[in-house]
């Protein structure tokens, strides 16, 4: 073999070592983000898992929730044709259909022609340290993204809420213009009172160490409230279930069910309904 050849063979060689070696600088990674609308971030691998079915209702079926739903919506079709919008913060009581709304609306927005394309990454609260990566793997993308975070909070001596807090407001890279935080949780402040409590007693400057606690949810520009149902809007989400699932009862027996099914759950809101619709579909061998 002539040493021409030879010389050129080693050279093809430690450039195809060189190119293994750089690290991945494509916005996604080599992911191709056409296979799916939704997907799952996993933080300790540093990749996205695509989800083929979301497990979600269609948005008519949320009830008692118009007004929330209504401003969510509107935040949403606003982020998906380009335009301002906040990130949000969804608090409030329990099954009253926080993250059914967003996946509900991304849904909606999925489903239809005048947006651009609109992407749910779901980040479990565990992941909130790898959020840089993630907004560093997705920004610049040909895509808009809504990175979701459900029952979101943080514990006394947790650091994670340092990186949720950068992202939403400050630093240098902060959040990229095609990507929107959104977050469920059951406490306004994302802080129990004792932590924030326990902040002001042994800081040295309490004032601050509590501002700094707190304005996590400050950063959210949407904050929508979810409260307790009363009786006449849970027998509206049963009703509405029911003809959804076309479970074909009677008014006086599905009122009559709904109120002891809620007695005996000591509750009552949507999830609460839908599992009384889940057991009287099975009872008349339906799905729900």
């Amino acid at each position: 073999m002539k040493t021409k050849d030879y010389l050129g063979r080693i050279a093809t060689a430690l450039e195809a070592i060189a190119v293994a070696l750089v690290p991945e600088t494509s916005s996604t990674s080599g992911l191709d983000l056409d296979i799916a609308d939704a997907f799952h971030w996993q933080g300790e691998a540093g990749t996205l898992l695509p989800v083929q079915r979301v497990s979600r209702v269609p948005l008519s079926m949320l009830r008692g929730i118009d007004h929330v739903r209504d401003l969510l919506l509107t935040n949403t079709e606003q982020f998906a044709r380009g335009h301002g919008a906040n990130n949000a913060l969804l608090w409030g009581a329990r099954g009253m259909g926080k993250s059914s709304l967003v996946k509900a609306i991304h849904g909606d927005i999925t489903s239809r022609e005048d947006f651009e394309r609109l992407v749910l990454i779901e980040i479990a609260r565990e992941d909130l340290e790898t959020l840089p990566q993630l907004m560093r793997t997705i920004a610049g993308a040909p895509a808009r993204f809504i990175v979701f975070c459900d029952d979101l909070s943080f514990d006394s001596g947790e650091t994670s809420y340092k990186s949720l807090k950068t992202i939403l407001d400050g630093g240098l890279e902060g959040r990229p213009d095609n990507v929107l935080f959104y977050a469920t949780s059951n406490r306004r402040h994302l802080m129990p009172r004792d932590m924030i409590e326990n902040e002001r007693s042994t800081a040295i400057n309490p004032g601050e160490a509590v501002e700094e606690k707190v304005s996590l949810s400050d950063r959210f520009g949407l904050w929508l409230g979810f409260h307790n149902c009363d009786q006449d809007t849970y027998l509206a989400m049963v009703r509405g279930y029911a003809t959804h699932y076309d479970l074909g009862l009677d008014e006086e027996t599905l009122r009559a069910r709904a109120i002891e099914w809620a007695a005996t759950r000591g509750a009552r809101s949507g999830r609460v309904a839908i599992q009384l619709i889940r057991t009287l579909a099975g009872e008349m061998g339906k799905t729900a």
